[in-house]
């Protein structure tokens, strides 16, 4: 039998969450009208007012946000509550290196951890279970938002983080985890570890739910075999909160979006233009619960494509499929988020040409980032020594703005590969 965490809400007729999405659109474009200049003033460039706003159906109105404004309001420019309010921040790279920061009340993390608590029962989590939390911890959503999801459910939770693959599996044998929250390369790489070690029959577990990455059907079922789980997707971002914007039932054939908190709509992504449901476009949310940080309008750049099929989960909010793909140029390499214009930045404040290529790949589970990078015609003729030095500098401070490791390869000047005078900046190997 079917279990919800909020079955009323989970289950709601349409007339039912149109009415909470009229509300609270209505009410949080006031909010966001009175408590943030930025926005108030991308309202008043468009001839807008908080009363042009009666129901969703004036929502393509309203202007767009986009990762730009993120970066140009940062840090508190977007900010809807004052300080005092604020209990905590998360925060996610920007394309620059200047980071995203979300604002959250004790309120927003309750709804938050509401939104993940829905996504693990709707795995199969009870109180029961214990929730093997392995998703990184720190500024990073994935941690404390299926962190206070489990707690909500009411699982026993361990708060692993990432990495020490020893002690994951110590833990998760010991104390008989049944549900896994990572990401899906982590838990291909966990499977193969247990399978390596022989330890198959001391595993638990009979539900993975795995996100922050772009995965395959063939992924999922590879993970399936090998853990003799059920796999579920879990989609978010840090801007409208983390995990948990949208989850999978058991039907797997989308993820549902929390339409209580979130309204999505899909558009062209060249024009602008709303699309009608089923068309495939680029994924906008808009957060009408949201108090610290409330985006209206927030271009996510993920292509997908929405649905209001009935669902066999008897779960009645909106599906999104998986994304199919990105409207700009940002990489997600082992859950974090890579923009070119990071590694040219690190690159040009280095004194390199901004004549570089990024290779990503997947090796053994695992994403590989690799940055061919030209040298400078100066520095073409230096001795191995100092090369490796070079690219060891530049190994150093590409970690500190990308927050993960790149493998660096000086080449000599003019041989990285143009065509019709501009390089081909990215080559993700990956079968995603």
């Amino acid at each position: 039998m079917e279990r919800y965490y909020q079955k009323e809400i989970e289950t709601a007729d349409y007339e039912q969450i149109l009415a909470w999405q009229n509300e609270r659109l209505v009410k949080q474009v006031r909010h966001v009208w009175d408590n943030v200049p930025y926005y108030r003033a991308k309202m008043e460039e468009k001839g807008l007012t908080p009363e042009d706003i009666r129901s969703v159906d004036d929502l393509h109105k309203l202007p767009f946000l986009s990762k730009d404004d993120l970066r140009d309001a940062y840090p508190y420019g977007l900010l809807a509550k004052p300080l005092k309010d604020c209990v905590r921040i998360q925060s996610t790279s920007g394309t620059t290196g200047r980071r995203v920061v979300a604002f959250y009340t004790q309120h927003d993390i309750d709804l938050w951890e509401d939104c993940c608590a829905r996504a693990i029962v709707a795995a199969g989590g009870t109180e029961e279970d214990v929730c093997h939390v392995c998703y990184g911890y720190g500024l990073f959503t994935g941690g404390p938002g299926l962190n206070g999801g489990s707690h909500k459910v009411g699982c026993l939770t361990l708060p692993m983080s990432s990495g020490n693959t020893e002690r994951q599996l110590q833990f998760m044998i010991d104390l008989e985890a049944t549900i896994l929250c990572c990401t899906p390369s982590y838990a291909a790489y966990l499977a193969e570890s247990i399978h390596e070690r022989g330890l198959r029959d001391q595993i638990k577990l009979k539900a993975g739910i795995f996100g922050a990455e772009a995965w395959s059907e063939e992924m999922r079922r590879d993970i399936q075999d090998k853990l003799g789980i059920k796999a579920y997707d879990i989609y978010g971002l840090t801007e409208t909160s983390g995990p948990g914007v949208s989850f999978e039932c058991s039907e797997q054939t989308g993820m549902h979006i929390n339409e209580d908190h979130f309204i999505a709509e899909i558009i062209d992504p060249d024009t602008g233009e709303v699309l009608p449901e089923g068309s495939k476009g680029e994924l906008v949310f808009t957060a009408i619960t949201k108090e610290a940080f409330p985006l209206l309008r927030y271009r996510t750049r993920d292509i997908c494509v929405l649905s209001r099929k009935k669902c066999s989960c008897g779960r009645t909010h909106i599906k999104m499929s998986k994304p199919m793909g990105r409207s700009d140029d940002m990489l997600i390499i082992k859950g974090v988020n890579v923009f070119p214009s990071q590694i040219e930045t690190v690159l040009m404040e280095r004194g390199y040409p901004a004549n570089y290529q990024i290779v990503v790949d997947r090796i053994n589970n695992s994403d590989t980032l690799d940055v061919m990078v030209e040298m400078p015609p100066e520095s073409a003729t230096n001795n191995a020594e100092t090369i490796a030095a070079m690219e060891k500098k530049l190994v150093s401070s590409l970690k500190a703005m990308l927050g993960i490791y790149a493998q660096v390869h000086l080449v000599e000047p003019k041989s990285i590969t143009r065509s019709e005078g501009k390089a081909v900046r990215v080559i993700d190997k990956r079968k995603i």
